[in-house]
């Protein structure tokens, strides 16, 4: 259950900066800058996708907006298909919430929740 996150990779003119388009907004109207694991105090979904990107390895900082994600490159060693799995790792489950091994609950349970 959940919409599966998807991305598009665009090219920057600047060396070292890669931006992915998603397919839906995570930030609303605010822009999020993350330089390091220690700048993420929250626990909101764009949180969440910025703690996900940089535990890759694969970039230094990140700047979020809407659906847009810019991504600074840790090494110019790393090939954008590298890129591509890792961010898809990371991206692509974002809001599953039912994977294999979890219980979905029943409507009884759910609704017990509410009352």
């Amino acid at each position: 259950m959940g919409q599966p996150v998807t991305f598009l990779r665009s090219s920057s003119p600047r060396p070292g900066i890669v931006r992915f388009e998603l397919n839906r907004s995570v930030t609303g109207m605010g822009h999020e800058y993350y330089n390091t694991a220690d700048d993420i105090l929250g626990d909101r979904g764009v949180d969440d996708l910025a703690r996900r990107l940089l535990e890759t390895n694969k970039i230094t900082s990140l700047h979020i907006y809407g659906s847009m994600v810019t991504a600074h490159l840790t090494s110019s060693d790393t090939t954008l298909d590298e890129l591509n799995i890792a961010f898809n790792d990371a991206i692509g489950g974002l809001y599953t919430y039912y994977v294999e091994g979890v219980e979905v609950p029943s409507d009884e349970e759910l609704m017990s929740q509410v009352s």
